[in-house]
């Protein structure tokens, strides 16, 4: 049975709010980690392969089928992908030792990369489609809050139900199973935005190129993702680790709302500094990424909790910024018929940033105290955001 299509101003939201809900699934995990090491005693540096088991997921996918919605169509990428994540939480409930949580987080992550630059643009098409006359910004901002604003809900979910709900290793995958398979069949009602392409298109990976004339400003865009995104890695993977061994606080919805902070912190700064001059949304970015990182650093050396948490909401208002700056970038150098395609390679970028620092930073941890790990960290990210943030914003004035 076919179900109805629905306008695309309706279709629009249907698509945010599909596309929040499995962003939120894939950090629902977030505060879980600590209750898996425990049950199977297994180290610190376990964590940090299953959650870069997930980042590798999105990369890989992001180069074989981020872009192919561009000619395939944006509804049914996006539903496989839905689908898809309810395959990870099928994995979860079947398969719970560690090889099982490693290829459900790989899943998981596959999932992510079909799912993130698909779904942006097809937000950004039924919205000029709903309303040709309004400014763009609206339908970046739905997608910014959407992508980010998902991310912060699933830790902060999966810490309530760590806390106050029975079998947390069970449960929220059982839930967002049958959130996520909801949200396939209303994805179905949405208009495609896509013309089938004249001649069939032979399938390639993801093009590892940038728009023809748009190098240096795409190069930027890209940099400013891969460390803004090295900061969401450190809250969504180590963070509760932090939280036990610096600060001696093993509370689950603790961990899931520090993650939750950083990420609504982007979120929200998104929305409020949405219409004010792209020079100035720079510059305020540069400058929360430096303080609030250098006041995380400081709040694990003095110790206090107040100032390692304070400070990793700043760094999220300031990366939230910058990403959106990167998107909105991507977007405007992106040749509109592969509009899906570039997009994908500057998520692959960013999702790069996310593994690649966690790794790192695993790593250290076998080899020196915690402490030591996050400032050597937030000098290294401090300097990339910053660097980052002032390179577009001079490029924004030239």
């Amino acid at each position: 049975m076919r179900l109805p299509r629905v306008p695309h101003s309706i279709g629009f939201w249907i698509v945010a709010a599909t596309f929040l809900s499995v962003m939120a699934y894939s950090t629902v995990p977030t505060p879980l980690y600590p209750l898996y090491q425990q049950r199977d005693g297994f180290p610190v540096s376990t964590i940090t392969v299953i959650f870069a088991a997930y980042a590798v997921g999105v990369v890989v996918s992001l180069y074989l089928f981020g872009h192919i919605s561009d000619w395939l169509g944006r509804r049914p990428v996006l539903i496989l992908a839905v689908l898809v994540s309810a395959l990870s939480a099928v994995m979860f409930l079947l398969w719970q030792d560690v090889p099982g949580l490693i290829v459900a987080r790989l899943v998981n992550g596959a999932s992510i990369g079909m799912l993130t630059a698909s779904a942006t643009a097809h937000l950004g098409e039924l919205r000029a489609t709903a309303k040709p006359d309004e400014n763009t910004i609206v339908a970046a901002s739905v997608s910014g809050v959407a992508n980010l604003g998902g991310l912060a809900l699933g830790p902060l979910i999966g810490g309530l139900f760590a806390e106050f709900l029975p079998d947390p290793l069970m449960l929220p995958h059982a839930v967002f199973l049958f959130v996520l398979l909801v949200g396939a069949i209303a994805l179905s009602c949405v208009p495609e935005t896509v013309d089938p392409p004249a001649e069939p298109v032979r399938y390639r990976p993801q093009r590892l190129s940038v728009p023809a004339g748009a190098g240096p400003k795409f190069a930027t865009a890209g940099f400013g993702a891969f460390a803004g995104f090295a900061v969401f890695g450190l809250f969504t993977s180590l963070a509760p680790t932090f939280l036990v061994l610096t600060f001696h606080e093993g509370d689950h919805l603790l961990a899931g709302a520090t993650a939750f902070s950083v990420f609504a912190a982007s979120a929200v700064g998104q929305i409020v500094l949405g219409r004010i001059p792209t020079r100035t949304q720079l510059t305020i970015a540069a400058v929360a990424c430096a303080v609030g990182l250098m006041a995380v650093a400081l709040g694990a050396v003095v110790p206090e909790l107040w100032l390692f948490i304070g400070g990793g909401v700043i760094a999220g208002l300031g990366v939230g910024v910058l990403f959106k700056a990167a998107i909105t970038t991507a977007a405007s150098v992106a040749d509109p018929r592969r509009r899906g395609e570039t997009l994908a390679l500057l998520f692959l970028i960013a999702y790069a940033g996310l593994a690649i620092p966690v790794l790192a930073i695993g790593v250290a941890l076998a080899f020196a105290p915690p402490t030591g790990v996050l400032l050597v960290f937030a000098g290294i990210v401090v300097i990339a955001t910053v660097t980052a943030a002032l390179t577009m914003r001079r490029r924004a004035a030239a």
